[in-house]
């Protein structure tokens, strides 16, 4: 008996499953990413702070506070998140829908540099539209995953699908935020693309899309200034361009090594939004070509580990939706880095994992304890 005792202890951790390699390492790189921004939004923010709220760690606070909610809505997530959202996702889509709605009312919604996108008072706020980029991707991997043998018949697999991407995006246009409605075509495109929509009439909604994109920056003046600037930074660095040009100051100065952390000086009051959506300028300022390699080398890693986990989901839905959060990150971060280097435009959209920004920091978390959960249960 004391024989088999000994023989049950010590075959109980050869038999304890481990988790598969794609889980850990996309644990990994979420977490460095999520500790990088917490380091380099306290750089960037510490002198605007210390200057408005007399406490230099103001924001890094309220970052390692929504950080910490994060990673438990991570951990949860990963174990219990799947079949949660499946059941859940009626309820919250329309539910951020109506939020959404509701942020535009006169006297509830709150303004924020000039942009009326969030609810909440004070230093507790909420943008309804970072939570529908989540759960309009969970609606349509979910509604494809169920008619996956009908992806022939677009009437009942991308029709519906379109209509409430046609919903949402209109919704936050009339909020001036064509970044967010960006990355949702690219998020509803990414799912209908893996989950085996045809490739014309794909196509074909993704030319309209880039039609009425197109007509919407032409049309705000705002917006067509930006444009213009893009085109010729030079010529509007004074106006328009002057946070790129500013930008583009910052990452020249730091070459390859860096002014080195904390050392930089574009944000003392030179490079506005310095920790939210151009902290990428800060990080090749201060941290260098090293430190620019090092933060997109993670968001590459993240890259292939989403795609790796998306061939390899357990079953249908877990591949649509890995596959899509994967194309969301990536989109989101080529169009941030793309806009604060004057490759792209300027959209206003943050850096995932590393800007300043309660409501996107918890929305991407999430979205990565879905991820976490797609590998945990992989083939």
């Amino acid at each position: 008996m004391a024989t088999d005792r000994r023989r049950a202890a010590r075959s109980k951790p050869a038999s304890r499953s481990k988790h598969p390699l794609e889980y850990s390492l996309l644990y990994t790189a979420t977490l460095c990413l999520l500790a990088a921004g917490a380091v380099m939004v306290y750089s960037a923010s510490s002198a605007e702070s210390l200057l408005t709220t007399g406490d230099s760690s103001y924001y890094l606070k309220r970052y390692l506070i929504f950080g910490a909610i994060g990673v438990a809505l991570l951990h949860f997530l990963s174990r219990h998140g799947l079949k949660f959202v499946k059941d859940a996702t009626p309820v919250i889509l329309f539910g951020s829908l109506f939020l959404t709605v509701v942020v535009m009312v006169p006297g509830i919604g709150v303004s924020v540099n000039g942009a009326q996108r969030w609810l909440g008072a004070g230093p507790v706020q909420f943008q309804p539209s970072e939570l529908l980029k989540l759960v309009l991707l969970v609606y349509a991997a979910d509604l494809l995953a169920r008619r996956a043998d009908r992806m022939g018949d677009l009437q009942a697999t991308f029709r519906p699908v379109m209509l409430m991407l046609a919903l949402a995006s209109t919704i936050v246009l009339l909020q001036g935020d064509l970044g967010s409605a960006i990355v949702l075509a690219t998020i509803v495109l990414a799912v209908a693309f893996i989950g085996g929509t045809p490739l014309l009439p794909l196509g074909a909604a993704a030319g309209g899309l880039f039609v009425i994109g197109t007509a919407f920056v032409t049309s705000v003046p705002y917006r067509r200034e930006r444009w213009l600037s893009f085109l010729d930074l030079a010529a509007h660095r004074g106006d328009s361009g002057f946070q790129v040009w500013q930008s583009l100051i910052g990452i020249a100065s730091g070459g390859v090594p860096g002014t080195g952390l904390g050392a930089g000086r574009a944000k003392w009051g030179y490079l506005p939004e310095s920790h939210t959506d151009f902290i990428f300028a800060v990080i090749a300022e201060e941290l260098g070509l090293i430190g620019v390699i090092g933060v997109v080398g993670l968001f590459l890693v993240f890259l292939y580990l989403g795609v790796s986990t998306s061939l390899r989901a357990a079953d249908r839905f877990s591949q649509l939706l890995a596959g899509g959060i994967t194309a969301w990150i990536a989109t989101q971060a080529i169009i941030n880095i793309g806009g604060v280097t004057g490759m792209l435009p300027v959209t206003g959209l943050t850096l995932p994992f590393l800007s300043f920004g309660g409501t996107s920091l918890l929305v991407t978390m999430t979205a990565a304890g879905l991820l976490l959960g797609c590998a945990r249960n992989s083939r």
